[in-house]
């Protein structure tokens, strides 16, 4: 049987993610890394059997260069005619999308409207899109939105507390992120507890450089810590997460720094990166903590502070807890980063086996909690590539 490949990209302003994976198998086939598109150094990494080559965009620096490169290593690789669809990682799609769809003009435009709620991942992302259709003309292609799996919450957990009219005019609520990821997680979760989904209540942590929280009630979402924007909530990489809103005010009146510059300053300068004033890396912070560095230190203990705080909120948003998850780059790998949180959770009957957190890093699942103890702390490294994959074949007609 010939193999039934599905085309996964995710674009950014300056970059392009893709990977190709069988969907009937899970596997990766090949993966690409576009970087500093629209420069005069774009290139492209691509990885086979764990070996790299980087090319040059040079002449093409822009994404649907980017995606003609791949074509040509897909046509290298004889590849091309093999793939059936292609699945485009979206990041907002407001209160339109409950679900993942297939794309056609009518989609496109309304990811344009979603522009103002994602001023700087829809416009790559429709960028992507478009360089796809230019690029593979005639394939299916297939919108899966960070936002999708979210759109469950209650209008009590959606709601922010200012005047109502700003969310009837102008979809002012909380949206939530990482959806692609809790959908692929929280079902593998309960399964490894030995509960059914729809009879299940998990509070899963998805922790990466962009990190959330999420309560998920027998297979839904009740709340999560990301809102408007993936600012909102925990502490990140170089995202400060909560904060008070007149931040914004103070800083313009004692350190004449505008709306813009701002935010910026709480997207990009903030998080552990501006705690320590050494990395946004949790693996260098971690390594420096250890040698006594206090700006590591403190960027550690805020950190997983937070993030217990957020667990212990979840719980009730829940309505209780069978199961604390742990997933993302930090989370399936960062035995420190779980320890340190849950020793905040000992009141919730939340402990963890030492050895077992040792061990279950690297690609590896399972159950990190003392034998027996209900609740119990669980690892599931996620796979958001290949419910992209999934979801593209299934809207695409292909049969898996």
């Amino acid at each position: 049987m010939s193999q039934q490949l599905i085309l996964v990209l995710n674009c950014g302003s300056s970059s392009l993610k893709g990977a190709l994976l069988d969907n009937r198998s899970g596997d990766v086939l090949l993966s690409c890394l576009g970087e500093k598109l629209t420069t005069d150094d774009a290139y492209i990494t691509f990885k086979q059997n764990g070996e790299k080559q980087q090319v040059s965009l040079a002449g093409r620096t822009d994404h649907t260069g980017a995606v003609a490169a791949l074509l040509e290593k897909l046509q290298e690789l004889g590849l091309q005619n093999q793939v059936r669809a292609i699945g485009h990682r979206v990041v907002h799609g407001g209160e339109k999308y409950s679900a993942s769809v297939l794309i056609d003009e009518t989609v496109i435009a309304e990811l344009e409207a979603c522009i103002p709620l994602a001023p700087l991942h829809n416009p790559a992302n429709l960028t992507g899109i478009r360089a796809a259709q230019n690029i593979f003309p005639g394939l299916p292609n297939v919108a899966v939105f960070d936002t999708a799996f979210h759109q469950t919450l209650p209008a009590h957990a959606y709601t922010y507390a200012v005047p109502n009219k700003l969310y009837r005019e102008h979809g002012l609520r909380r949206y939530g992120f990482h959806g692609t990821s809790y959908r692929f997680v929280a079902p593998e979760a309960a399964r490894i507890i030995g509960k059914n989904i729809d009879d299940s209540r998990l509070v899963i942590a998805h922790l990466g450089n962009g990190a959330s929280i999420a309560a998920v009630k027998n297979g839904r979402s009740m709340d999560t810590s990301m809102g408007l924007t993936p600012l909102e909530g925990l502490v990140m990489g170089t995202r400060a997460g909560d904060i008070d809103a007149s931040v914004f005010v103070f800083l313009a009146a004692n350190a004449g720094m505008n709306a813009e510059a701002v935010n910026d300053m709480l997207n990009k300068q903030s998080g552990l990166l501006g705690i320590s004033e050494l990395s946004n890396d949790c693996r260098e912070i971690e390594e420096a903590a250890a040698k006594g560095h206090e700006g590591a230190k403190l960027a550690m203990e805020v950190m997983t502070y937070r993030l217990a705080k957020y667990i212990a909120a979840m719980a009730v948003a829940a309505g209780g807890i069978d199961a604390l998850v742990f997933t993302g780059g930090i989370g399936e790998n960062s035995d420190t980063v779980r320890s340190k949180t849950v020793g905040y959770l000992a009141f919730l009957g939340l402990n963890i086996d030492e050895a077992a957190n040792t061990a279950v890093r690297f690609g590896k699942a399972g159950i990190i909690s003392p034998d027996g103890q209900t609740p119990a702390v669980v690892v599931v490294p996620t796979n958001e590539e290949l419910m992209i994959a999934n979801d593209t074949a299934d809207l695409a007609g292909l049969s898996a």
